[in-house]
């Protein structure tokens, strides 16, 4: 009797066997992004620009160093602000490197070229693909007295299918920044 109930429930097991089974893609987490409201940042530096509302400020290591913290999405936007003492093509080839080292990791690397003659502001923005540490980083001069550079960072894994949407948000950010910035 038992070896036929044994018998039964293999056949059961085994009959019930019979779906292909496919596994289910990976899902990610719901992002939810604020509206886009802009205030002016006016500190102690020789220059100004806008900032998102839903931005944190903390200073950096240095005079003039800013960190912008986007808590809600894990991100930070480090600026870095250098005199220019006619080092101007040192510091632009070191600014491009910095950008560049993370083409080891990246699918490719775009530049996007910004130049408002009004303000006396130039710069370029690179926007790096793939799963690499940052994948927005610029730069801005005067070519003449100041240069600002800036990376953003994402405090997690980096994951570009994950990432896309909250890079995608910022980089927005990151154009008004360039967009409204001026020299004082």
């Amino acid at each position: 009797m038992k070896t036929k109930i044994q018998f039964i429930v293999a056949l059961l097991f085994l009959g019930s066997c019979s779906q292909d089974y496919s596994p289910k893609p990976l899902g990610y987490f719901r992002i939810h992004f604020d509206d886009k409201n802009y205030q002016e940042l006016n500190i102690d530096c020789p220059f100004s620009f806008e900032i998102p509302e839903y931005t944190s400020i903390e200073k950096g290591a240095n005079d003039c160093w800013i960190n912008l913290n986007i808590p809600q999405h894990n991100t930070t936007i480090y600026l870095t602000y250098k005199p220019i003492n006619g080092n101007l093509e040192q510091i632009l080839e070191d600014s491009h490197k910095l950008a560049y080292d993370h083409a080891i990791k990246s699918d490719g690397i775009s530049e996007q070229v910004f130049k408002n003659a009004e303000e006396k502001v130039y710069g370029v923005l690179y926007d790096i693909t793939g799963n690499s540490a940052s994948n927005l980083q610029f730069f801005l001069t005067d070519s003449s007295n100041h240069f600002l550079r800036g990376a953003m960072y994402v405090n997690n894994i980096p994951n570009s299918d994950s990432l896309q949407p909250v890079k995608t948000f910022i980089k927005e950010d990151i154009q008004r920044l360039m967009e409204s910035f001026s020299w004082n």
